[in-house]
């Protein structure tokens, strides 16, 4: 059986139009993969806390018995390139989205559909706090790749990431259950005006006000 998330979820936020809000009913459902017995993995000894950059996502098994229900829905990576003729007429009706593991590689996904924006939804799911490769991955999507709609983090997502999130790209954020979704709501105004340039502002300060 697949582990599916609910629709119904309080700890979600959106930034529609520059303003960020809560959102208490989601349309979208992510579709979760069956759940098996990892391997342990261990390098000089030590275990290893991340998946390797392209490594594999999931077993054939996994795959073939991931339940996909009716409605909008969010596929993992690897379920919608095994399988993704059974879902053709989903994508074009705007029903399908798509989410990333930090490991896998967004060229994966634009080498079997260079049109990223026939989803409206691309997720990347954040198993670990520290792993950064969400940042990138965001950041190359919405600039070397062009993509347009929503794009959220979801996992292990705590209130100190969201404003560099934002910056990297990132339109949604589902806060992880234990956090308060309104105190990491009003982290996205941090900070007033960031030194550095970004995908949300494409000029450093020293470039957007001149000095007197």
């Amino acid at each position: 059986m697949s582990d599916i998330k609910g629709k119904l979820r309080a700890n979600l936020i959106r930034t529609d139009g520059g303003e960020a809000r809560l959102v208490m009913n989601d349309e979208w459902l992510i579709v979760r993969l069956p759940v098996v017995q990892e391997e342990v993995k261990k390098q000089a000894g030590k275990v290893v806390q991340f998946k390797l950059t392209n490594a594999e996502s999931a077993t054939a098994a996994q795959i073939t018995d991931t339940q996909v229900p009716e409605g909008k829905i969010v596929l993992p990576l690897s379920v919608w390139l095994a399988r993704k003729a059974e879902f053709s007429s989903r994508v074009a009706a705007g029903e399908i989205g798509v989410w990333l593991e930090t490991h896998e590689l967004v060229e994966t996904l634009f080498e079997n559909q260079p049109d990223l924006n026939v989803f409206p939804v691309i997720g990347v799911y954040i198993e670990r706090f520290p792993d950064g490769r969400a940042y990138s991955t965001a950041s190359l999507l919405r600039t070397r790749f062009g993509f347009r709609n929503e794009l959220r983090a979801f996992g292990d997502v705590l209130r100190d990431q969201l404003f560099f999130l934002n910056r990297c790209g990132f339109s949604a954020f589902e806060v992880r259950a234990d956090r308060s979704a309104e105190e990491a709501l009003a982290s996205l105004k941090d900070f007033s005006e960031p030194y550095q340039a970004a995908v949300t502002v494409d000029q450093p300060l020293w470039r957007r006000h001149a000095r007197v």
